[in-house]
Order: C-alpha cells, then structure tokens, then sequence
C-alpha cells in the first residue's frame, strides 16, 4: 500500500508557522505608570502682618492765603517772582502812596493843632477863662485826631501789600498801572503753604464699619502708637520718602459716595508735592496675628467664583481645595481657611496638573512675595 505524501508547500511553511506562534506572548501585562510630573510649590506659614489699605486722594495746600489789597489805588511795582517762595510779611506789591501821604501829613496837622488847642485850654480852664465844656470838646478833638492820624499811618502803610504768610506764591493776576480797589472780588496772587502738605483720601464707611468690628472682635489687633503712620505712593508709581501722620477724619459721610474723607499730614521741604496731585495712601489698618499668605500664581478660580488652589498630598499627589481669600495683599492673598501652615501649594506647572496627579514637588524658584510676614 502506497502512503500518501504531504505536499512540499505546508512542510515548506510550519517552521514559519511556529516561530510566529512561540513568539506571540498571549499572558496580560501590567499597565504602564505615568511620569511624574514636575511641579513647583510654596509652603504655607503663619506668622503676623500688619494689614494696610491703600486709598487714593489728593493734595492740598497746608494753608492757603488770596493777596488783595486794603486800599484803592494805582499798582506801581510787583515786587515778587511768580512761583518763588515769599515770607511772611514780605512786600510783593507797591500802590501809588502820594494820595495817603498827603492826607497823612493833613492829619498829622490837625493832630497838632487839636492838641495846642486842648493844651491850651486846659491852662484857661483853671484861670476860668474858658468853660468846662469848651475844654471838653478841645480834648475830644484832640482825640479824635490823633484816631485820623493812626488811620492816614495804616493807608500809607496798606500801599505796600505784604505776604499773608510764607509760602510759594502763584502767577499774578495784575501788572503794573492796574487799577487795584479795596475789598475787591478778584485776588491779585495766592500764596500756598506747602510744607507741610495735606492729603486727603477717601474710604468707604462699609470697610470703616468692618475694620472697627474686626478690632472689637479680636480679629484684627491695633498697631498702637503707630497706627497713624501714613505711606504715600506718587501717581507714577514711586514712592514718597517720608511718612505722614493721619490727623483728622470728617465727621459725616458723603451722601452721594457713601464715603468719608481721612486728611493726612506730610512734610514736604523739596516741595515734591503739589496741590492737587493724584496720590495712593498707605494707611495702617491693624496686625493679624496668624495670617497666611498664598502667592496669587498658585490661586485659581472656578465657575462659581470660588478661590481653589492644587496641594501637594504626603503621597505625592495632589488634591483641590477651596480657600476663603478675603483680600489681596501685595502680589498674594490672605486666606482664612482651606489651608493650614505647611501645606505645599503648587505654585509651578499648574497647566499639567490634573486630579490625583502623581508629581514630583519641588520649592518653586519663581515666586518673590512683596509682603512679606512679620519676624518675631
């Protein structure tokens, strides 16, 4: 019996068969790990800051003095340099004095002439030669003209128009030969006193509300002795080099803005501010004792508004919390809950972070915090 034989083509093609089974490896494999992402933190302390609020305002002159003159007459010289600076009692204008020199020495005539005539008579008077009541009415003369006298003596005097006070005058309202009246409407120059210089801010009488609520409660401790002290910051953005003290605080609020004005005093010996400059003021509010700051970088905020931000897990994950961030301080915020001290808010990397990533944390080079805390 003849055996049958397998064709050439299949013998040809099992050893290629089984290589491509042995080599096919039909076991499940574990999933591959994702890398770690590198992340950047800060970690949270708490230590005290003193709180400040920067309001703006403006400034005013310390005081302000309108130059016009006390008696009618022709402007001979101005005697000032507009924008100089004047002292109290310097002469800046000149008034033609010939019309009140002449009734000054009209009045000192009949100032002598009154007084020979009582003198006079009070000789006749014990001789009685002339009555009581024409030695009355001599004396009453004689005083009176001596009341002329000290008059016409204050006009000539009122021809030189003297400084109110010291200060830096402005630009001048007349020139020479100018008709000038006394008790006239309009200022011939205005003199400013500029040092010390005031300025004025304004506050919401809401955040005046909860700042005494937040001393009464405990919230907030005063700063004592210094809680006066006023910072200025100019309106390009650098800051004045001397402090202020808060001096006054109007005693009604603003029906139309709801706000009450804080005036401020500043020396000013380079004249550096002017009257009505746009100013930021610094004024202290209180220290907080165990504050927490998280650097603005590291915050985010969801569809409802609410302050979240990434935290590092002692696993090396991270885990998305809510914060109560109550206000900016600096280029941070001030967080009352959500976090504690050393928690590790990332800071670093936020665009890759997802729920339960697996990172690898490190302090965050790139964070420089403007406010810093209180040392003890």
């Amino acid at each position: 019996m003849k055996k049958r034989s397998i064709p050439r083509t299949l013998l040809g093609g099992l050893p290629l068969f089984v290589l491509l089974l042995s080599g096919c490896d039909i076991s499940p494999q574990p999933p591959t790990q994702k890398a770690a992402l590198k992340v950047g933190y800060y970690e949270v302390n708490a230590a005290p800051l003193t709180l400040s609020v920067d309001l703006p305002g403006r400034t005013a002159a310390y005081r302000v003095a309108e130059v016009r003159p006390q008696v009618a007459g022709i402007l001979q010289r101005r005697l000032f340099t507009e924008g100089g600076e004047v002292k109290q009692g310097e002469p800046l204008y000149q008034i033609d004095p010939r019309t009140y020199m002449a009734q000054q020495a009209r009045a000192a005539a009949n100032l002598r002439s009154a007084r020979n005539l009582a003198q006079r008579y009070e000789r006749l008077l014990k001789d009685r030669a002339v009555s009581q009541q024409q030695y009355d009415d001599a004396v009453a003369a004689w005083k009176q003209a001596e009341a002329d006298k000290q008059v016409s003596d204050i006009n000539v005097q009122y021809t030189k128009v003297l400084a109110p006070i010291s200060g830096r005058i402005g630009r001048s309202a007349v020139t020479e030969g100018a008709l000038v009246t006394d008790g006239q409407s309009s200022a011939m120059a205005t003199v400013n006193q500029l040092d010390p210089i005031y300025v004025d801010v304004t506050q919401p009488i809401t955040r005046i509300l909860a700042l005494k609520q937040a001393l009464k409660s405990g919230a907030l401790e005063s700063t004592g002795a210094d809680q006066a002290e006023v910072s200025l910051t100019l309106d390009d953005g650098s800051a004045y080099p001397l402090k202020g003290s808060l001096k006054f605080t109007e005693v009604s609020v603003d029906q139309g803005t709801g706000s009450v004005t804080l005036r401020a005093v500043f020396p000013n010996p380079d004249r550096t501010l002017l009257p009505g400059m746009f100013v930021h003021a610094q004024v202290k509010e209180g220290v907080r004792q165990q504050a927490m700051l998280v650097p603005q970088q590291g915050i985010l905020r969801d569809s409802r508004g609410v302050a979240t931000a990434w935290v590092v897990t002692p696993d090396n994950h991270v885990e998305l919390r809510e914060l109560e961030a109550v206000r900016s301080v600096g280029n941070a915020w001030l967080v009352n809950s959500g976090v504690k001290p050393g928690d590790q808010i990332v800071v670093e990397g936020l665009q890759f972070v997802q729920a339960d990533s697996v990172v690898d944390a490190k302090p965050a080079s790139s964070v420089r915090m403007t406010t810093a805390l209180n040392k003890n």
